[in-house]
């Protein structure tokens, strides 16, 4: 099996699981594709490309050549997030990293074919590796967005988000390696986001100018430019707690030991050997960068959330689990 077929296996398997939810996106922009188990969706196979689409919003991934798969996870306030980042290098991952608002003309790679008319607007974020579009049905709504290209959709005179805002146009987010449309509407300032499909963007952290989260560990030279969220232990599909379900967390327990840090993964097997055994905490040291502090309090919290009986797991969490609140942070 070559690296491409086994990367579109891997997207056959998630894609057709409901519980695994999509993103594209960058550090302060990124759309999100997730839906329920009982909802409609077409799936579509051309090649590599793997799609998924409902009435609420779709998601097309593709397993480029040199793409590669990195898992990984964090610490969160007060559990822990995981994801699988389908990557490119640097070099190969750029896309048009526009400026200004700028009208690109019909979207002919639409997942529908009746969207494939609707006209998409570039909304200058100049992010590496994705453009973050709009996308536009109505010409009264196009001509108004016309009247504000070439400027910044952020500039004190421009007048192009009030426009996008009132139209509540569909979103679409892509990257070298696929794309995620979204069509519900956009939630009024300091409202809540819909469950299912959405977008984020927040300009304070845009201007931070990441590809990804500080919490997300990555190898400097590789760019993330879609994710997948497989089923969670702890967390339904809303983020709600659930009761934990062994089944989810060795799923991605597999997936952390074929695409992870096996440097992490090794660290991991050490520390549940050791707490298991009953030893004392500092049996084993995590120094070294975050990413491995962070690797100790994950595993930590996944004996502690899985019931795991042993005489010394309060002393390790009490040890090891003091919060780090810059790692807590991300998007």
């Amino acid at each position: 099996m070559n690296p491409e077929e086994s990367l579109s296996e891997f997207f056959d398997n998630q894609m057709k699981d409901p519980n695994t939810a999509w993103s594209v996106g960058s550090f302060g922009a990124i759309a999100e594709f997730m839906r329920d188990p009982d909802e409609p969706v077409t799936f579509h196979r051309n090649g590599t490309a793997r799609s998924a689409v409902t009435a609420r919003g779709g998601v097309l991934v593709n397993a480029q050549i040199g793409s590669r798969l990195i898992a990984s996870e964090s610490p969160t306030a007060q559990a822990w997030s995981h994801r699988v980042a389908l990557c490119l290098p640097q070099q190969l991952c750029g896309m048009t990293r526009r400026l200004e608002l700028t009208e690109i003309g019909p979207d002919i790679e639409a997942l529908r074919s009746e969207d494939r008319p609707g006209i998409l607007f570039d909304l200058g974020f100049g992010l590496l590796q994705v453009d973050a579009f709009v996308r536009i049905s109505d010409p009264a709504v196009a001509s108004a967005l016309r009247r504000h290209v070439g400027k910044s959709v952020f500039a004190t005179d421009s007048g192009a988000m009030a426009v996008i805002l009132d139209a509540n146009p569909h979103r679409v987010f892509v990257s070298s390696v696929g794309r995620v449309e979204v069509f519900q509407g956009i939630p009024p300032p300091n409202g809540k986001s819909p469950e299912g499909p959405h977008t984020h963007v927040l300009p304070k952290l845009l201007a931070h100018g990441r590809t990804h989260s500080a919490t997300e560990p990555l190898p400097s030279d590789w760019v993330p430019c879609a994710h997948c969220y497989p089923p969670h232990p702890i967390r339904d599909g809303h983020g709600r707690s659930r009761p934990f379900d062994a089944n989810s967390h060795f799923t991605f327990q597999a997936m952390l030991e074929r695409y992870g840090n096996a440097e992490r993964v090794a660290l991991k097997k050490r520390l549940i050997g050791a707490v298991m055994a009953g030893e004392q905490p500092f049996a084993i040291k995590p120094n070294g960068d975050r990413f491995r502090r962070a690797t100790a309090r994950v595993t930590l919290r996944q004996l502690q959330a899985s019931g795991a009986q042993s005489a010394t797991l309060d002393a390790w969490l009490a040890a090891y689990d003091r919060a780090e609140r810059v790692e807590d942070s991300c998007v």
